[in-house]
């Protein structure tokens, strides 16, 4: 099995659905959302596209689920959570600050990265965080097949886990194909 190099996982420009244009992230109301199978919940367009790879990849023997439900929609207050968590307003040297409301955080030493409040897509409900998805198998298949599914990854090659939607109202011909199967 050959090795993904993470640093070469294509990353595409998120078209958001129409749904989601004016929509404030964070606090998406429950007309938009819908739970996924195994943990969590996704606006509705990326919830088709998630649950149709995870179908496909399953297929294949791969089982794909959320790291857990926090790592599907997040609440701003959530989000704000774990910001505060990983951050510190004392300055940390060498670390370049985010700014959030006005004010300065540095990353705390031994933290992985979390977007400021309101930014992340996980506040649209069109991020999933794919549970091991460093093992080579699960990062191989989905390097093969995400994109297919309307699904593609960050400017962060450090994070391989964590996959968006990406094809905002153009449904990817595999989505559309799962559909039709489940209602056939």
């Amino acid at each position: 099995m050959a090795k993904v190099d993470i640093s070469k996982l294509p990353i595409i420009p998120v078209k958001l659905c129409s749904h989601l244009k004016n929509a404030k992230p964070g606090a998406l109301g429950p007309k938009l959302l819908r739970p996924i199978e195994g943990k969590g919940i996704l606006h509705h367009c990326a919830a088709d596209a998630y649950e149709a790879m995870d179908a496909a990849a399953n297929a294949e023997g791969i089982d794909l689920s959320p790291t857990s439900p926090a790592d599907t929609y997040r609440t701003l207050a959530v989000q704000e959570y774990g910001f505060y968590q990983r951050y510190t307003t004392e300055v940390v040297k060498g670390e370049k600050p985010r700014v959030y409301k006005g004010i300065p955080y540095y990353l705390k030493k031994g933290n992985a990265m979390m977007a400021v409040p309101g930014t992340s897509k996980h506040n649209l409900g069109i991020a999933v965080d794919i549970r091991d998805s460093t093992n080579p198998k699960r990062l191989q298949w989905l390097a093969a097949n995400a994109v297919s599914f309307g699904f593609s990854w960050e400017a962060l090659p450090s994070e391989p886990w964590h996959l968006r939607y990406v094809a905002g109202d153009d449904t990817p011909e595999r989505v559309k194909a799962w559909l039709a199967a489940k209602t056939a």
